[in-house]
């Protein structure tokens, strides 16, 4: 068994999954298992994917039309068996030393179940077009997870990240449910959310991926109802924790969201050519 498991679900990603493999298979951490799951993709995908097979950390697996992201997210990350759990979207990738951090920071505070570290967002080329996202007003030391939680709720925005940017213990997500996208835009921020109300979080104050904006992403198509599934996902989290999240946590976390949704928008409205793949 693994230390690590890093999870890809791949969907339509044939412009962008082998820089996403490969920024997993060349890290140096010791001790991690890639395994990867085609969603029925039309495109080159899989036959891009069926070039790493040779190496032995690697797992090539095909889910079923069908069940949307989340049915992908889930049946990839049964397949792990590593201690721990990334998943990377197969769009993204990750910086050197990315797996070894987080491995470390988790080894050394056994009460943590989640790490999270900034990204940077990237063009569909792979530019920068913001540096070292993330960690919005959340303290820089090990914290209750409840507290983590309350931080993204009054940001309006999802401080953690996106996947790529995050590392569990894979036990404590398997507990909390697994991925669940009844807020199908923050499946990744519900799913922190409940891993969170079960233990401790630390944040990796350094910059260990690019998340990579382009037009056939999930979070794009959604653009329009960002806002009101935060809203949901916030009330959500009170009633979840009553005693730790207010009211007013909620209220000023909604209307941060209607103005973060705004901002999306209007960031893919200046970037729109740049999100295009060539």
């Amino acid at each position: 068994m693994p230390k690590l498991s890093v999870v890809i679900p791949a969907y339509q990603n044939e412009a962008f999954i082998a820089a996403a493999v490969e920024s997993v298979l060349d890290q140096d951490h010791p001790d991690f298992e890639l395994v990867v799951a085609d969603h029925s993709s039309t495109d080159a995908t899989r036959r891009i994917l069926e070039r790493y097979l040779g190496d032995p950390r690697f797992t090539l697996l095909d889910t079923p039309t069908g069940g949307g992201a989340e049915a992908n997210w889930r049946r990839v990350s049964a397949a792990a068996s590593g201690e721990l759990l990334k998943l990377l979207p197969g769009d993204d990738v990750l910086y050197p030393g990315a797996l070894r951090a987080h491995t470390e920071a988790l080894d050394e505070h056994p009460s943590v179940v989640l790490v999270s570290s900034p990204r940077d967002i990237l063009d569909a080329a792979g530019r920068v077009t913001i540096r070292n996202r993330g960690l919005q007003g959340v303290a820089r030391r090990v914290q209750p997870g409840v507290e983590a939680v309350r931080q993204t709720v009054r940001r309006g925005t999802n401080v953690f990240g996106e996947p790529g940017s995050v590392t569990m213990r894979r036990a404590v997500l398997e507990e909390a449910g697994g991925w669940d996208a009844r807020f199908p835009y923050l499946i990744d921020q519900k799913t922190y959310s409940a891993v969170l109300f079960r233990g401790d979080y630390l944040p990796v104050d350094r910059t260990l991926g690019g998340f990579r904006v382009n037009q056939g992403q999930w979070s794009v198509v959604l653009a329009n109802e960002q806002a009101a599934q935060a809203k949901a996902y916030h009330h959500w989290c009170r009633a979840s924790a009553p005693d730790r999240i207010s009211a007013s946590d909620v209220w000023i976390g909604d209307r941060r969201a209607e103005l973060m949704a705004l901002a999306r928008r209007a960031y893919y409205t200046v970037n729109g050519r740049r999100m295009r793949s060539a």
